[in-house]
Parts: structure tokens; sequence; C-alpha cells
């Protein structure tokens, strides 16, 4: 679909990267990775057309499209949600308008013989015909349930985009994005204002989609669950994994292992040269063979070894004081705005205990947050236990650190002991290596700024930690050391968060938030996630029962602004049927052989995986597994279309 070849791009002295070249086929579900600074945004701005290589091209098919979610956005103020969202059917709306002129005019017309309204009959019905393929009626309810999918509820249709946060109107660019249906997705960091829900909606959607995605993610639970394909910028080039991320991790440690003993090795031979020319350089004798060394030694091209690898490295919360046995105590507690966001909350916090505020994202997870801090009123009783020292990680935390400071005074002045010695290497793991450690804060952008101040509360002596959206400007490293630290961590801590890996392993009670409840549920994330998932029926039923309302609506609608006593519709909607009967057994026969195909593909994958010396070719059992899944694919899709096809004769 999208070929980018021989890609060079330079901003200083070093390339970014050098001749890459790959291809972006149809339904590839591309994870893009790499260290902060490798050029992961910049590839997506360049394969979007936002900005040129230094060399080399990117061709896209003329009919191909492309939709883009870049990190940062420029977003309009003057509609409401639900008008910005249609902005997406644009092209959709003006053939409507088209087709209700038409509509008009053949219902005042009664010249039915002649040429022109006969030429007019085949523009109407070429016409609709466009219409339906893009979706036709449907384009306002495609909308309703995008918005919805992504958080918005029905009532924030008519609000002004003004009233919402960023976040928020990030997901009304994100909405458009989706309802325009392109041919490929480019997603910048989807997921860092969606909360739980929003993100197993979002992996459904590009799931149930037909088009090529690139992202760009921190979350490694959704990149796990979207891609089957990981493309990794590592020292100025590509590598190419035919792999969903974790399968790729394992494949990364592997190919750095053989990189760090070529890399030995070459050292090794390279010392042994320079031995060999500086000990028989002065030698006659020897005056040929040491050229011979000496041109060997210039031909050698260095080994590089992948970005330095700290998952090693180990923090550990300072030492503190003893708390009491219960941290936090919520007795009635209720916090009122304009609404009511919560009432009635009863909790109780053990010392030790590592809890998760999980809940859509304005249901009051940080606004109960701010009530333990005691940073704004509310009503009932919250005790605070005794002897506790608070670690407090708000979303607004990085606008409290000195400005003046450099990033390694920022951390040395809080550093104790004999952490003192490795504040390079823990800057180092939070994307702080180098020059940067001497950049002043000042000069730092928001998300530097947040993890800074993430480094400065991991180094005080602190035995409560509340941590909101902790994660948020982390890369997957750097959360895994945050991470590891808080569940050594001896103390207590409530973490908010949307990042179901994150807290996998590390929440052991999950408080949900939703409705004005609080509601609590002992287990881990995916617990809370298995127990939603149970309940989904219902959900799903009301869903149903929501889309057929609406259908139904907009038939009355349709059966009202249609002539009864006009031929022209008849025969306009019965070629139509023909046309989407005959162009859906077409899908169908395709269909069946692309599941043919495959079916052999694995006959013969299968009988060469029973063969003893290819039971460990991991290439094979690579390709086994990504054919298997293409053939699930396909015999879903075989179903859908069976379904349609049943539906539209009837």
């Amino acid at each position: 679909m999208i070929s980018i070849d021989n890609l060079h791009v330079e901003f200083s002295a070093r390339p970014l990267y050098d001749h890459v070249s790959f291809v972006i086929n149809n339904r590839d579900r591309i994870a893009l990775v790499g260290k902060n600074g490798a050029g992961k945004s910049t590839l997506l701005k360049i394969i979007y057309g936002e900005q040129s290589p230094t060399s080399g091209t990117v061709s896209i098919p003329n009919e191909t499209t492309i939709g883009y979610l870049p990190q940062v956005m420029k977003l309009q103020d003057n509609t409401t949600v639900k008008e910005e969202a249609l902005k997406a059917f644009s092209g959709t709306l003006s053939i409507q308008e088209e087709i209700g002129r038409m509509q008009q005019e053949l219902a005042e017309r009664s010249d039915y013989e002649s040429e022109e309204y006969m030429q007019l009959v085949e523009e109407f019905t070429s016409m609709q015909e466009r219409f339906q393929m893009l979706g036709g009626e449907q384009y306002e309810a495609e909308t309703e349930r995008t918005l919805q999918g992504l958080g918005f509820k029905r009532t924030d249709f008519g609000r002004p985009t003004a009233e919402f946060s960023g976040g928020w109107r990030m997901r009304i660019e994100l909405a458009k994005i989706l309802l325009k249906k392109p041919d490929v997705l480019l997603l910048d960091e989807p997921t860092n204002h969606l909360d739980i829900e929003s993100i197993q909606w979002l992996e459904q959607y590009i799931a149930q989609s037909s088009c090529a995605v690139i992202l760009v993610s921190h979350d490694r639970a959704f990149i796990n669950n979207v891609t089957n394909r990981t493309i990794e910028i590592t020292c100025g080039h590509i590598e190419d994994y035919k792999v969903k991320y974790d399968e790729y991790v394992v494949l990364r440690k592997e190919r750095r292992e053989q990189q760090i003993r070529a890399y030995e090795n070459q050292q090794k031979e390279i010392a042994e040269t320079k031995a060999f020319i500086d000990r028989f350089r002065y030698q006659a004798t020897k005056a040929i063979q040491v050229q011979q060394r000496i041109r060997q030694l210039e031909k050698i091209v260095p080994v590089e070894i992948d970005e330095i690898d700290t998952s090693a490295l180990r923090l550990k919360f300072p030492p503190c004081l003893r708390s009491g046995d219960y941290p936090v105590i919520c007795d009635e507690v209720e916090k009122t705005y304009a609404h009511n966001v919560f009432k009635n909350v009863n909790l109780i916090i053990k010392r030790g205990e590592k809890v998760a505020f999980v809940g859509k994202n304005g249901e009051g997870k940080s606004t109960l947050v701010k009530c333990i801090m005691n940073e704004i009123p509310f009503g009932g009783t919250l005790k605070i236990g005794h002897n506790i020292h608070i670690g407090y990680f708000a979303q607004n935390q990085a606008q409290m650190l000195d400005e003046n400071l450099t990033v390694f005074e920022t951390i040395d002045r809080v550093a104790k002991g004999e952490i003192r010695l490795r504040i390079n290497d823990i800057l180092g793991a939070f994307m702080f290596g180098g020059e940067a450690s001497e950049k002043k804060v000042k000069f730092l952008s928001g998300g530097e700024r947040s993890r800074l101040a993430m480094i400065r509360l991991l180094l005080e002596p602190v035995n409560l930690l509340i941590l909101d959206e902790p994660t948020n400007h982390l890369d997957m490293q750097s959360k895994d050391i945050l991470k590891e630290a808080i569940k050594a961590f001896d103390g207590t801590a409530i973490i908010v968060s949307h990042d179901r890996e994150f807290l996998d392993g590390l929440a052991e009670k999950i408080y949900e938030f939703g409705g004005g409840r609080v509601r609590e549920y002992i287990g881990g994330i995916y617990d809370w996630i298995k127990e939603h998932e149970a309940a989904a029926p219902a959900l799903s039923i009301q869903k149903t029962a929501e889309k057929a309302s609406v259908a139904e609506n907009m038939q009355k609608q349709e059966e009202k602004s249609t002539p009864s006593d006009s031929d022209i519709m008849s025969y306009a909607e019965r070629k139509e049927r023909m046309k989407q009967i005959s162009r859906i057994e077409k899908q169908i026969a395709e269909t069946e052989k692309q599941i043919a195909e495959k079916e052999k593909q694995l006959s013969e994958l299968d009988s060469l995986l029973c063969n003893p010396d290819n039971a460990s070719d991991m290439e094979l059992v690579s390709k086994y597994t990504e054919v298997q899944s293409l053939l699930e694919k396909e015999m879903e899709k075989w179903e859908e279309l069976s379904v349609r096809l049943e539906e539209i004769k009837i």
C-alpha cells in the first residue's frame, strides 16, 4: 500500500535515520518503537506528508487516504461536540443535499418519457448508490456511537468544544479521524487521554477495521492487543519484526546479545591487529603484512550495539518512619460542584496496601485525591492516619519545581547516601542522559518536567504514595522501573491510572468511580475488567435497543420525505438492492478463496513443524501463528458477509 524507500533524515551531524526502507501492507498493524528522540513521531509526520525527509521517497497510491492523530493538535472552538465530529462527513452531507434537490425535481416534473428525465433518473440512482456506499443515513448514528465509545455522554453532544479540556478535545479529533474511515491510520500516543473503557473500545474498533495502522504508544497492553508487527528505530536504521510487542521484546534481547558477542569479537580482532602493526611496523621483512593489516583495519565496519539497556537499574524508596495501621479512612465523604461528583464514599486503606482508583474521566478520581490532600473542601469525614508522610504526584506537580536549577541539581538536592553516586544512571533511565542533565528546568517541556518531578518523588522518604496519572509521559522502560520501585515500597500507595499493564501485579485492590459512587473490588485490574465484561451482555442489549430505535426513527423520516406515489424511488431501491447483493456475493467468493489458501498454507506449515528438525524454528512458528490469525479473521469476515446477505435478501 505505502512504500518507504531509502529514507534519510538529518537534523544535526548524526542522521536521525539513514537509508530506511520498508512497506506498509493492507491490514498491517504496526507498533513503531524506539527510545525517545529516535524519530518515531517524525516518521509518522513524513508518511502523512507534514514533514519532508532529507532524501528518499514515500510512495502512496493516489486513492489511499490517511488519518493522522498527532500528540499536539490545533483545535476548533466555535462548534459543539457533535457538530465538530460531523465534519468528518462533509462529503456525505453534500451528496445528501444534492440527492434531496434531485428528489424534489423528480417529484415536480411530469415528463416521464423524455430523455432529460431518464438522464436525471440515472444521475439520481448513481448518486444514491454513492451515498449508500458512504454509509447513507447511518452517519449520524455512527457519529453518536463513536463519541460514546470514546467516553462522551449524550448530554455532551450539544456542549461547545471550548468547555472541554485538551484531553477531551483530542477525543473529538480522534472520533473525526475514525469516522472518515481512512485506509491508513497513524496514531501518536492515542491512549494518553483515554480511560480504560475507551481504550478497550478503540482496541475493538481497530480489530474490526480493515485499515492499516501505525501507532506510537507506551501502553504495552494496548499495542499487544492491537498490533501484529513491530518496527524498531535503533542506531539510525530500522529492525522489522513480524510479531507483536511482547514477542519482539524476546527477539530483541536475543539480537542484542548477538550484537554484544559480535562487538566483543570485533574489538578483540581490532586489538590483535593493532598489536601486530605496532610490533612489526618498523621491520622491513614484515612491511607488506603490516600494510595489509592497516588496510584491513580501515575496512572494518564497526558493530553497533542498540542503545544501552538500563533495565537492570533498580530504584528503592529511602526508609521512612512506620505509619499507623490505617493511613486513609473515608466515612460518608461527598463532593458537589454544579453536580454531585460522588457521595457516601466509605473506604479504609490499610498500611502497606497498593490500591488503584479507576473509572471514566470526570467521575471523581482526582477529586477524591485532592480531598485526601485537603486541597478542596468536602462533606463527611476523612481521616489521615498517624505519622503519615505523603509523597504526592499530581498532574500539575511539574509546575512546583525550581525553574532556576538544572535537572542534575534538582535531583542532587533530594538524593541521600549512596544513591547520589547513581544520579546519572537514574537520570538516563528517565531520558535525561548526557547533556540533558545540565538543562535548566525552565527550558524543559511539560512532559520532561513531569518525569523530573517523578524522579524527585522516588528519592524522598515517604510512607504514603499518591500518584495521579504517573505514567503519561514515561516510556516503557521508565514505567517498568517505577513499577518495580512501587512494588518494593514498604509503605502504602494510591494510584490513579488507566494503564492496565502498569497496574497489573501492582494494585491488589480496585476502587471504581462511576455514577456518583465508589465501589470496592478485591483483586487486580484484570479481575475488575473480567467482572465488567461479565456484565457486558446487559449493556449490549441496551445498545442494540438504542440502535433499533435510531434505525426506526430514521426509517420513519425517510418514508416521510419520500413521495409515496413515485415509481422512481422503488426502481432505484430495487436496483440498489440487486447491486448490494451482487457486491456481497463477490466479497463472499473472494473470502472463501482466501480461506482455502490459508488452510492450505496451514497444512503445509503443520507438515514442516511435525519434522523434529524444524520444531525449534521460531520463524516457522511465527509464520504459522500469523497465518492462523489471518484465517480466523477471514472466517469472521465470511460470517459477517453471510449474515448481511441474508438480511438484504429478506
